[in-house]
């Protein structure tokens, strides 16, 4: 069937290169490029300009803003003009304050009210004002078509009088909030600093207090040219300074005390005089009077608290980060993780701003960044799921002409109508008829298996059994096992012994698993999970016996969802393996008689003065007879070797390598052979200490094995040669159990095996030197009984030979576990 070269995939990394690679890029180039222009536009173009005021507002109205306890407000409050009357008051009641505050010799006097008309009380109010140092404000118009702005000064007795003079302007954005302040304004003609600032540069300078000003108010703006803007640091406390009433220090209420050294600052906050104006906090706190945000200004200037926006190039390089690394993302993440990983960035965008904002006072907006982010991700999104149902689309109909894999009635072929949608649902349809079809396919296999198999849930209780099941069930008069749990299903049964394949703990394990009959069969009790899974031998009423086992199901993600238990008959098994008990008893009894009877009139044949047969065919009857008798005895003991359970025990290897010298030492002797022991631990004397030397075994069929080599080094050597034996423990105690083996070799100076021969070496009835050394005899099967029982002791066996260059056989064994418990284990044998 022709493939469609061009069909998508959800890997971008697996389609580059091909026709859906370039248009994967092509659109990820073209949201990122709409994105780049989205922030262009709000960086640059200040398009986002509202929503930055929002921000910085609410950034500014979260926290509080440390305000200097040195500056003090008099208020002309609802109190005060009731108590002095209309506004505005008499010249002469300005006078009388100042030269009240002169007695209390502040700091400064920042007078906000104007007084640009002429009256016949202004000698009394300069004389007043020049009592203390004292900031008076000008008038500074809007500037004309022209560019000219007129300025309005405060009469000029006061003006000569006055410490310092400045305006007042705020300036208004947008919105009508004041958020920042030009500390100087004017035309080309003249230009002035804001009232603050002079009173802030006097101050600074300590020309008033020394000492008493904060030394970062050096740092104030000079007149270069420009306005100095800053944006002011509200806060929600940005009312919060000390505030007397204008009656009440006028009266002499206010103790001296809390106005010497003070900074004071006189302005209208009575109701109906409209001197107030929108901050970013006047959600909180309302609209400011015009002293507050002077009050405010002040405190910035001699905190240098001033906050400065950044140059609208560094914003824009800046938005760009979170937007490069969002694009990034989208060539490597999932969906789900494209979305995390763009509210990450946002939040990154806000905590970054307000970091800076409150750290280093600097203002960068996030909301470029945002607005880019927000942009960018539904575009890509909804670009993606086109592609995924495209691609969808593709697999479905591939699916749909593929052959099926199991029967189905012959359809005749068409096409899908409908729109995309339609089409795609009944894709879907037949794939899911095609899914239908495996469950059932699933289910009549299941139902035809002949042994019986239950299916459960988690918790144990029988959801589905097969045919064989049912009929099992009903064949011994027990009740269909669906609905019931596997305890009660199962609970008939009588255990016989559990299967743990040469597992040394296998007694524990029957013993707990008799005790804990028929607790086993709970598939919910996880503790027996891995005794099940291995089988257990059971036995029902009619006494035929089963192996039992439990199968875990579980789901793609790996989850356990359910339990298979099946049940296997094993009676034919166990009649087979009483035919193989009986034989293997033929061989060991019956035909070994014969042989030994044979043997016992060869030698009474012998001894008679005058045998009445020659003495060649005597030693031929008795070769026969010795050679059909070895050949039993070794078929025998491999034949227990790899079947029965081995009796394990403690052994000391070097006391087993003794014994074995021991029995083969008469024919090594004959052949003038000798046979060394060696321990590989000269710091000890004798055997009997060597720790190291340990291992569990069984004591019979491992002396055995290592005989069958000696005895294979004796035969296959030469008179008046060395077999040395060597035993050596692990190399450090340090290293963990598991890895600590025991070596035992055997190397002798004999005619050697050719490599090629050597694959052979442990398979049964293989023979070497047959032809060159056929005195030398055997049936073939010494070596593979050492390569069983070494084995299934969890060892190894190397050999290392050459033609005439002798034979070394190495025995691997682990190393004794004192942790283990009980002197008498056993090793099943392999079923």
């Amino acid at each position: 069937m022709p493939t469609n070269s061009t069909r998508l995939s959800l890997d971008p990394r697996a389609r580059l290169g091909r026709r859906a690679g370039r248009r994967f890029l092509i659109e990820w180039m073209a949201i990122g490029c709409l994105g780049i222009a989205v922030i262009l536009f709000c960086s640059l173009g200040r398009l986002s300009a509202s929503v930055d005021h929002l921000v910085y507002d609410r950034f500014l109205s979260l926290r509080a803003q440390p305000l200097r306890p040195d500056i003090v407000v008099i208020e002309i409050d609802n109190a005060s003009v009731v108590q002095l009357g209309r506004w505005p008051w008499p010249r002469s009641v300005h006078a009388r304050l100042l030269e009240q505050l002169a007695k209390a010799k502040p700091a400064a006097v920042i007078y906000d009210v104007l007084f640009t008309e002429t009256n016949a009380e202004d000698a009394e109010l300069a004389r007043a004002v020049a009592l203390s140092p004292t900031y008076l404000p000008v008038l500074l118009t809007s500037p004309d078509s022209a560019g000219r702005r007129t300025v309005v000064e405060p009469v000029t007795p006061l003006a000569h009088a006055a410490a310092g003079l400045g305006h007042i302007n705020f300036e208004v954005d947008s919105d009508g909030i004041v958020r920042s302040v030009a500390q100087f304004e004017g035309d080309a003609d003249s230009r002035w600093p804001q009232l603050m600032l002079s009173a802030a540069r006097s101050v600074g300078r300590g020309a008033t207090q020394p000492g008493a000003a904060n030394p970062a108010t050096a740092r104030l703006a000079t007149d270069d040219g420009g306005e100095g803007r800053f944006l002011i640091p509200f806060g929600p406390n940005a009312e919060n300074f000390t505030k007397l009433s204008f009656a009440s220090v006028l009266d002499g209420d206010v103790p001296a005390d809390q106005l010497r050294g003070r900074i004071v600052l006189i302005g209208v906050t009575a109701s109906g005089l409209y001197d107030r104006f929108a901050t970013p906090v006047s959600g909180d706190l309302g609209p400011l009077p015009g002293v507050y945000i002077h009050a405010n200004v002040l405190n910035t200037l001699l905190s240098s608290r001033q906050i400065e926006p950044v140059e609208s190039w560094v914003l824009l390089l800046v938005s760009l980060v979170p937007l490069s690394v969002l694009l990034a993302g989208f060539l490597v993440l999932s969906p789900r993780r494209s979305l995390l990983l763009t509210a990450g960035l946002g939040l990154f965008a806000t905590a970054g701003s307000a970091a800076l904002l409150y750290g280093a006072r600097l203002w960068m907006s996030p909301v470029p960044a945002i607005l880019g982010l927000v942009a960018v991700y539904p575009i890509w999104n909804w670009r993606r799921l086109e592609m995924t149902m495209a691609y969808l689309r593709g697999e479905l109909q591939r699916l749909a002409d593929e052959p099926h894999l199991l029967p189905e009635t012959p359809q005749r072929r068409r096409e899908f109508g409908g729109d995309v949608l339609e089409q795609h649902m009944a894709l879907m349809a037949q794939a899911a008829q095609r899914v239908q079809d495996m469950k059932r396919f699933v289910w009549d296999s299941l139902d035809s298996m002949p042994e019986p198999i239950l299916v459960s849930d988690v918790s144990g209780v029988v959801l589905l059994s097969n045919h064989a099941a049912k009929a099992h069930f009903a064949r011994i008069g027990a009740l269909l096992p669906d609905g019931q749990s596997m305890k009660d299903v199962l609970g008939g049964l009588t255990l016989v012994k559990t299967i743990d394949h040469d597992d040394p703990s296998d007694a524990e394990h029957n013993l707990l698993a008799h005790a804990q009959w028929p607790a086993l069969l709970d598939p919910a009790r996880g503790e027996f999970a891995a005794l099940m899974a291995q089988g257990v031998e059971v036995r029902d009423a009619s006494g035929r016996d089963y192996l039992l086992r439990y199968a875990t199901c579980t789901n793609v993600q790996g989850e356990t969802t359910g339990w298979i238990a099946g049940l296997v008959d094993v009676s034919a098994l166990h009649a087979a393996e009483r035919q193989r008990e009986d034989a293997l008893r033929l061989l060991s009894h019956d035909m070994r008689s014969p042989q030994a009877s044979i043997l016992a009139l060869v030698e009474i044949e012998r001894s008679r003065s005058e045998p009445a047969l020659g003495q060649g065919l005597l030693e031929r009857i008795e070769r026969y007879a010795r050679r059909a008798l070895t050949l039993a005895d070794d078929f025998v003991q491999l034949a227990r070797a790899e079947s029965q359970a081995y009796e394990l025990e403690p052994v000391n290897l070097t006391d087993l390598m003794i014994d074995a010298s021991d029995e083969v030492w008469p024919q090594a002797q004959a052949k003038r052979i000798t046979l060394h022991t060696e321990t590989g631990d000269e710091g000890h004397e004798g055997h009997e200490g060597h720790e190291g030397h340990w291992i569990c075994a069984d004591r019979s069929l491992m002396a055995r094995a290592l005989v069958n080599i000696l005895n294979n080094a004796v035969k296959y050597s030469p008179p008046d040669t060395k077999v040395v034996c060597r035993v050596a423990g692990p190399p450090s105690m340090d290293m963990p159990m598991a890895a600590r083996r025991v070596t035992c070799t055997i190397r002798d100076q004999g005619y050697g095996i050719p490599k090629e021969q050597q694959a052979g070496l442990f398979e049964r009835f293989r023979r070497f030197h047959a032809t060159e050394r056929p005195e030398v005899g055997g049936a073939g099967l010494g070596m593979a009984f050492v390569k069983t029982v070494v084995t299934r002791h969890g060892g190894d066996v190397e050999v290392v030979s050459a033609p005439g260059e002798g034979t070394a056989f190495t025995i691997h064994l682990p190393v004794f576990d004192d942790t283990q418990t009980g002197t008498a284990m056993a090793i099943t044998p392999r079923s």
